[in-house]
């Protein structure tokens, strides 16, 4: 058994609190995007839900246990997207929730944070600015800090993307996934590494905001004093060391990518898929596109993990 703070039979649970709405998202081989980057690719399509990200996979399990406990209140920090989700969770369920972000966060993500009936407080600064603002905010109100990856709910709510990619229709030589604060990429690697242990997990980051990849390579934590990089979802500076340790157990690689790459990528989805996406959700595309050999001829699966992206920017992007 994997040594991690993970439970297979817990993750095989958690399906029954997560709104189905969440579950078995889309699965399937896209030969167009395939065809062009020399290897089979398998798309896991994590935007068709009410938050357009797989992050309510776990807001669902914090807001059920929450709720159990009759807690009434709690708040995050967010570069967006799980600002998003725990909103919704949290409306569904009668809570109080209070989202901190950066103020240059994409208007989008804020804007539907403000729609779904979240406090929203916005800081100078980046995600580890808003981190320590979330912390205060819980202290001073005495209300429950939801932190993303540090709490197991959103690393086993996230993993229960490895159940479906595991009993899906086919087998997988390398899964990529999106690396930021690492409850994806812990989560579904440690489903895979207990169900589908030949499946090469390959966690992915850019080089605009690569602490996450150099702790993994170096084995401890590893920390930076900025991130530069369009991939706001994944622009963390402080690994947490819980989810590094989790991280060791179950990835067999990390890699970093350029900026053009993400952006390639973003206009690949967009022209061989069909789909709009987020910087972060590009990352898999990047990393095929950097190494071809590598990856040349086996089957893929990536994980498509987010679309709330600003049109204006995200117009710029593509046609750059």
């Amino acid at each position: 058994m994997l040594s991690t703070r993970l439970d297979l039979a817990r993750i095989r649970a958690a399906l029954r609190n997560i709104d189905p709405v969440f579950l078995h998202t889309p699965l399937y081989q896209c030969d167009a995007l395939g065809n062009e980057l020399g290897c089979t690719v398998s798309i896991k399509l994590e935007t068709a839900n009410p938050v357009r990200s797989f992050k309510a996979r776990g807001t669902e399990l914090v807001a059920s246990m929450l709720t159990d406990q009759g807690r009434t209140a709690a708040v995050c920090a967010s570069a967006g997207n799980l600002g998003q989700a725990l909103a919704w969770s949290g409306r569904r369920r009668g809570l109080d929730v209070t989202v901190v972000a950066a103020r240059r966060a994409p208007a989008a993500k804020l804007e539907r944070i403000r729609a779904l009936g979240a406090r929203l407080e916005l800081v100078d600064g980046d995600f580890e600015m808003a981190r320590e603002r979330a912390v205060d905010i819980a202290r001073e109100r005495g209300i429950r800090l939801v932190e993303d990856s540090l709490d197991i709910e959103t690393c086993e709510g996230a993993a229960t993307i490895g159940l479906e990619l595991a009993g899906g229709p086919a087998s997988y030589d390398a899964v990529l996934i999106a690396l930021g604060g690492g409850a994806m990429a812990t989560g579904v690697g440690h489903v895979l590494k207990t169900l589908s242990p030949d499946a090469e997990v390959i966690c992915v980051q850019p080089f605009g905001a690569p602490a996450m990849t150099h702790s993994w390579h170096r084995r401890h934590v590893v920390t930076t004093d900025s991130t530069d990089t369009i991939a706001d979802g994944v622009a963390g500076r402080y690994p947490i060391p819980e989810v590094l340790d989790d991280l060791l157990a179950v990835a067999d690689d990390a890699v970093l990518v350029h900026e053009t790459s993400i952006v390639t990528g973003m206009r690949m989805l967009l022209e061989r898929a069909g789909l709009v996406v987020e910087p972060s959700a590009a990352l898999g595309v990047a990393a095929i596109l950097e190494d071809r050999e590598r990856f040349a001829g086996r089957h893929v699966a990536t994980v498509i993990c987010g679309s709330n992206v600003d049109p204006e920017a995200y117009h710029r992007w593509i046609r750059t």
